[in-house]
């Protein structure tokens, strides 16, 4: 497989979770707790919320239209951007690793599922993008 359609699919994963993390409420059934938080607490919730699907977006769309460029490695700016990409993702894995309690999923087939898919999806991206912003 190509770097291209690595590219391509991590375009299509993202923006797959991007449209996820839109409906995270209802998902895991947050709707109670959501609505019990203080207003400026849930306001800005849901802002970062909106904001980091749209992040997720851009990436993607960015990602599927210029992924000859970011694979190729020529542009300094594809580099770049393929590095803020990876630097991005890289973070969130230190985050799911080191910051989320492991009370969350450990001793739960489905939850744990989850986190090592989560932490496999997230660390492809690194190695793709970081791949590409190290001149492929």
């Amino acid at each position: 497989m190509t770097i291209v359609l690595l590219l391509k699919a991590a375009a299509v994963v993202q923006l797959f979770i991007a449209m996820l993390n839109l409906n995270l409420v209802a998902i895991l059934k947050w709707r109670d707790q959501v609505a019990a938080l203080p207003l400026l607490l849930k306001q800005v919730f849901h802002v970062h919320l909106w904001f980091i699907s749209i992040t997720l977006a851009i990436f993607a769309t960015l990602s599927w239209r210029f992924a000859g460029d970011i694979a190729g490695g020529q542009l300094e700016i594809a580099r770049w951007l393929a590095g803020a990409i990876a630097a991005f993702w890289l973070v969130r894995v230190i985050l799911q690793i080191a910051y989320y309690s492991p009370a969350h999923w450990r001793g739960k087939a489905a939850a744990t599922s989850v986190h090592i898919a989560l932490l496999a999806v997230y660390s492809g991206f690194v190695l793709v993008y970081g791949f590409c912003c190290l001149g492929g």
